[in-house]
């Protein structure tokens, strides 16, 4: 959100400053996301005992589920205080909510496959960057004197970092910053040094993606002049070049996803029809129930189940997809982004560190 502020005839946009997590915030999310996924082999009465990672605190939450219950249950005490049978009664026995449904679950769905897809590319993506700097630093090692594959396997993993602070720049609020992460690796790992740290400052690094494009041509650079230098000869080159630019269109594909979610228009026609779908599901369901004689309360709860079923069905589904959407946040279903920099910093350094006897 920005904030707009007008003095006379000038005005300008005064961005939102917003505060992300620091470093020992996300490793509390990373460390829960990484249990989360080990519960999907649990028995399913343990999975039913969860509420973090989990549908519950959407539905719990949202207004229309809510609205969606009152209406049913104000309509059924109603049916319960009179002795008669009103003649809206007979009217929707004539109407055909069950048409609407069957057309809302099918978009909804759809959504989820959709989005699913998304989620499952941009996984790809990332896993693809880190296996890229694996392969150039196995290749490294092999094929160039130990200062110069320290140095391009450094500069390698430091375009990695920045290009997931990068991410800020699309606008999604990726809790990935400089001070609190790209630092925080840089320090630990030593990929730059202070030289070429101020270097790269003339780039916002927490809102481009410029710094990992420098970076990434970086070690391209530290190619060529390993080819200049004569360690590896041109057909090398052009392999080391490959894999570096097999990495950059990875990352450029995190930026393009990122950069157009779904439509808005789909995503407000489902809420539409959400919206109005599930409180004439509740109207009709509770008119259903049974009225004068036909009335019981254990119809009446038995019915009220299927009005919750129903929301969860369509509000789950929803919050599904939603959730799946940017996948580089910090919610607990998003991507594991601390693993997978970590297990590459890990890798090279085993790589780096290997020795044969």
């Amino acid at each position: 959100m920005s904030k707009t502020v007008a003095s006379g005839a000038d005005a300008f946009v005064e961005p939102r400053k917003e505060t992300r997590p620091d470093f020992k915030e996300l490793k509390s999310i990373e460390k829960e996301r990484r249990e989360i996924l080990l519960r999907a082999e649990l028995p399913f009465w343990r999975i039913l005992m969860f509420w973090s990672g989990t549908c519950l605190k959407e539905i719990a939450t949202d207004s229309l589920v809510w609205t969606t219950l009152i209406i049913y249950i104000g309509i059924r005490i109603y049916a319960n205080i009179v002795d008669y049978v009103p003649d809206s009664v007979e009217l929707l026995q004539k109407t055909n909510v069950g048409i609407l449904g069957g057309f809302l679950s099918f978009f909804l769905v759809l959504f989820v496959n959709q989005t699913n897809g998304r989620f499952l590319e941009m996984y790809g993506f990332s896993k693809a960057c880190s296996g890229r700097i694996q392969d150039v630093a196995g290749l490294a090692k092999t094929q160039l004197p130990i200062e110069v594959a320290d140095r391009l396997v450094r500069h390698f993993n430091a375009a990695h970092i920045a290009g997931y602070v990068g991410l800020n720049a699309i606008g999604q609020g990726s809790p990935y910053s400089k001070t609190y992460f790209f630092d925080h690796y840089n320090e630990e790992a030593k990929l730059l040094t202070p030289a070429e740290m101020k270097e790269i400052s003339r780039h916002d690094m927490d809102n481009s993606g410029l710094c990992m494009k420098e970076l990434t041509t970086w070690c391209q650079q530290d190619v060529t002049d390993a080819r200049i230098a004569g360690h590896i000869d041109t057909y090398q080159e052009k392999f080391f070049h490959d894999k570096i630019l097999a990495f950059r269109a990875a990352m450029d594909g995190m930026y393009d996803y990122t950069d157009q979610p779904p439509h808005f228009f789909y995503i407000h026609f489902l809420v539409l029809l959400s919206a109005l779908y599930l409180p004439l599901f509740a109207i009709d369901t509770a008119y259903a129930a049974g009225w004068g004689a036909d009335k019981a309360i254990g119809l009446d709860i038995l019915q009220g189940l299927i009005v919750f079923l129903q929301c969860v069905f369509v509000v789950g589904l929803r919050s599904l997809a939603t959730n799946m959407i940017d996948p580089y946040g910090d919610d607990l279903e998003d991507l594991s982004v601390i693993n997978y920099v970590e297990g590459t910093l890990e890798i090279c350094s085993t790589i780096m560190n290997a020795r044969q006897e």
